[in-house]
């Protein structure tokens, strides 16, 4: 039935509160307890308060450790896509080898140019990655901390 609060075609809520203070009283401030009724939507909470972060395509390297297993990526949204390999989100590769260590990234500014970084990187051999990592992280730091 459309007039039942439990009804799924209700589109708002209606919620009775208590005005508490003068702001919410008559003119001649005698009426001490009036109520007002106002409507929240029924999505209410669920719309974003800050518009979406812009998309920053990233080419990336995960690894174990030093010299260790390495993985290369491609993504929109570095930060959100490091935490899905670092709480083992993204099943594979990555979760199957503990690779979660961003030791290198590199950003683009088209998702075209990234992947086709991606592409070539992914078919160097195993040295000219690793030189890679370490001319700009010799240590091999976790450089997602940094990010955030």
């Amino acid at each position: 039935m459309a007039g039942d609060p439990g009804s799924s075609d209700l589109s708002a809520r209606r919620i009775r509160t208590k005005a508490l203070g003068s702001r919410f009283r008559g003119n001649d401030g005698a009426c001490g307890s009036m109520t007002s009724t106002f409507v929240v939507p029924a999505k209410a909470g669920t719309q974003r308060l800050m518009p979406a972060a812009p998309k920053k395509p990233c080419v990336y390297i995960l690894a174990n450790h030093r010299n260790g297993t390495i993985y290369v990526g491609v993504t929109s949204n570095l930060l959100q896509r490091v935490w899905q390999h670092k709480s083992d989100f993204i099943l594979g590769f990555t979760q199957s080898h503990q690779v979660h260590a961003l030791v290198w990234f590199e950003q683009h500014v088209t998702m075209q140019t990234a992947l086709a970084r991606e592409k070539a990187i992914k078919k160097w051999n195993r040295a000219w990655k690793i030189d890679l990592v370490e001319k700009s992280n010799p240590y091999w730091r976790d450089l997602y901390s940094e990010l955030i």
